[in-house]
């Protein structure tokens, strides 16, 4: 059975954009609400355990999106900065590791 890996959803603005388009990561945008674009960086099974018990406002939202959700702003700012650095969205082991 393959594992299971849970969505973070981060919001994309034109800025964000122009910085995923340098690192070559603009093409895992996905369209969402009225043409608004978000990224999704996926965590494993520990990784969801550890971020649920590291940000205390995180939710999982295990009736619908599979998702991790409410992770405060600065937490999403420095997920996606840590994406554009290391060009890839597997980055939450290192991400992580500050914690």
């Amino acid at each position: 059975m393959a594992e299971e890996k849970y969505p973070i959803n981060i919001w994309v603005n034109e800025e964000r954009y122009e910085k995923l388009e340098s690192a070559g990561l603009a093409d895992m945008c996905e369209e969402m609400l009225a043409g608004m674009k978000v990224i999704r960086v996926y965590a494993n099974d520990a990784q969801k355990d550890k971020i649920l018990a590291v940000f205390p406002t995180a939710k999982f939202d295990s009736a619908t999106t599979k998702s991790i959700e409410l992770l405060p702003k600065d937490v999403k700012d420095k997920i996606f900065d840590k994406a554009v650095e290391k060009k890839s969205v597997d980055i939450l082991d290192d991400f992580l590791s500050a914690y």
